[in-house]
């Protein structure tokens, strides 16, 4: 579990590519005091594990799946990316929720200045304009943002110049590709609201059938 607010930008050292997967080579500096093999990271908002370490870099195998849903298959050598470790449980929580498992990619409509901000317009298809609401959360290449308008087809944040700064967004332009991945609660509801109700009968009848109550039998049955 990520918080969207990214600690560095990394930069791609290498990629071994394979017929339908890949692995990446990241070099960085800040994320490596703590980092051990099976450590979750995410590079520009997708979750990765760490295969091997080394004092300032580490591998991460990149599979098919996530090649075809993210924009990790673009990156070439000496590509910067966003870099953030697993949200630690004595941390604070400074973004939202960010599972690090990317929802499909946008393209980058328009970057207008706007003051001390900058203003970036997104398009996304429909089945992910779905879940995008206004002031709803939004992680974009792994940051995490909030939405500030929204059209059918599209949707915009505004960005303070440290994340700007702070982040990849800096090396972004109008045409380019970006991960995008939906805040979890609404696609949560959206499956409590939709889904069949299960074939099986009610667990709770048959924990009291005639009033007994939950049991210890009942829950050791179920794993409890």
């Amino acid at each position: 579990m990520f918080t969207g607010i990214v600690e560095e930008v990394g930069t791609i050292l290498q990629i071994d590519r394979g017929s339908k997967s890949s692995v990446l080579h990241i070099g960085g500096k800040l994320i490596f005091d703590d980092l051990k093999i099976g450590d979750s990271v995410a590079v520009n908002g997708v979750c990765l594990t760490v295969t091997t370490l080394s004092s300032n870099s580490f591998t991460a195998d990149v599979m098919s799946e996530t090649l075809s849903r993210s924009s990790l298959g673009t990156l070439t050598r000496n590509s910067p990316v966003n870099l953030e470790r697993a949200m630690a449980a004595n941390g604070r929580f400074g973004g939202h929720i960010v599972s690090g498992h990317i929802d499909g990619t946008g393209t980058i409509e328009s970057i207008k200045k706007d003051d001390n901000a900058v203003w970036y317009s997104i398009n996304a298809s429909e089945k992910l304009m779905r879940y995008i609401v206004e002031k709803g959360s939004i992680a974009i290449d792994g940051i995490s943002l909030t939405v500030a308008r929204v059209t059918k087809n599209s949707f915009s944040v505004s960005i303070i110049p440290h994340t700007i700064k702070a982040t990849i967004l800096s090396t972004k332009g109008t045409g380019d590709i970006v991960n995008l991945e939906n805040d979890i609660v609404g696609k949560y509801i959206e499956r409590f609201l939709t889904a069949p109700p299960p074939e099986s009968k009610d667990i709770l009848q048959e924990a009291a059938p005639q009033g007994q109550g939950i049991t210890k039998e009942f829950l050791a049955k179920y794993g409890y």
